[in-house]
């Protein structure tokens, strides 16, 4: 086995540029997907193809799974599609597994929330749970807030007359730039069996940031709904920062333009 292999399942929008990256980088990478268009693209980047579906347990899992380092970019909340995958990965050559979750299992308090803090209730907590008790493989588990960049640009995500609830709540975001930089880091430095929150830096408000990001686009500033109810939800990055000696990219939302989009 090839010690230097990695295996990303889930090549959209952050799997694909991140297999690029980790190409150029000299990586072996296999990369997956659900789509005949999108494993052609990966074909074209030079990053051996995969058509999988753990939900309807089609492709050839076992292949895959031949590399050392497995990251998962999933948005499958399907439980019983990573049981059956967890199965497979048991059985496999990974050593090591990145499983790319969200800060949205934490609810809001009035705290800075760590990694110390209880997860809600949830099927991604759940599934966070599968990977983490499990003695076959390590695992890191990487908390990504709100993502941002190519393709999702803030100052889009309220046309068509959405409105902005809980306008003067602040933002938990990261853009794509640090997400793949991030991921390389636990790779590079070996950082596994641990629990990591990112989010960049800053904190503006709903109100401050989005007003600002639409104002870049050049659209009218949004609906705000004012009668919403706030809430406090501050995620804290400390412990990525320190594991990893991290400097963050963008560290100030405040500071993008229409370059970083």
């Amino acid at each position: 086995m090839n010690t230097n292999s990695i295996s990303i399942l889930g090549c959209g929008w952050l799997g694909l540029p991140l297999a690029k990256y980790l190409h150029t980088a000299n990586y072996n990478v296999k990369g997956s997907s659900r789509s005949k268009e999108r494993v052609t693209l990966l074909k074209q980047s030079r990053i051996k193809p995969h058509q999988l579906d753990i939900s309807e347990k089609e492709g050839n899992l076992p292949d895959f799974l031949k590399s050392e380092t497995l990251i998962l970019t999933l948005a499958s909340k399907d439980i019983e599609g990573f049981k059956y995958l967890i199965s497979h990965i048991e059985k496999s050559t990974v050593k090591n597994v990145l499983f790319i979750s969200s800060t949205s299992v934490y609810d809001a308090q009035q705290s800075p929330i760590s990694e110390h803090c209880d997860t809600n209730n949830t099927l991604l907590s759940s599934i966070e749970q599968l990977f983490l008790e499990n003695q076959h493989f390590n695992t890191t588990i990487l908390r990504f807030g709100g993502l941002i960049g190519p393709k999702r640009n803030p100052g889009n995500f309220f046309k068509k007359g959405r409105s902005v609830k809980a306008p003067d709540s602040v933002v938990n975001l990261i853009h794509l730039d640090d997400c793949i930089q991030i991921i390389h880091q636990i790779i590079l430095q070996k950082k596994w069996n641990t629990v990591l929150n990112a989010c960049t830096d800053s904190h503006p408000t709903k109100r401050e940031f989005y007003s600002k990001m639409m104002i870049l686009t050049h659209q009218t500033t949004p609906y705000f709904d004012n009668e919403s109810e706030n809430t406090v939800k501050i995620i804290s990055n400390k412990k990525l920062k320190k594991q990893l000696n991290y400097s963050f990219v963008h560290k100030d939302l405040m500071q993008l333009t229409l370059d970083n989009f």
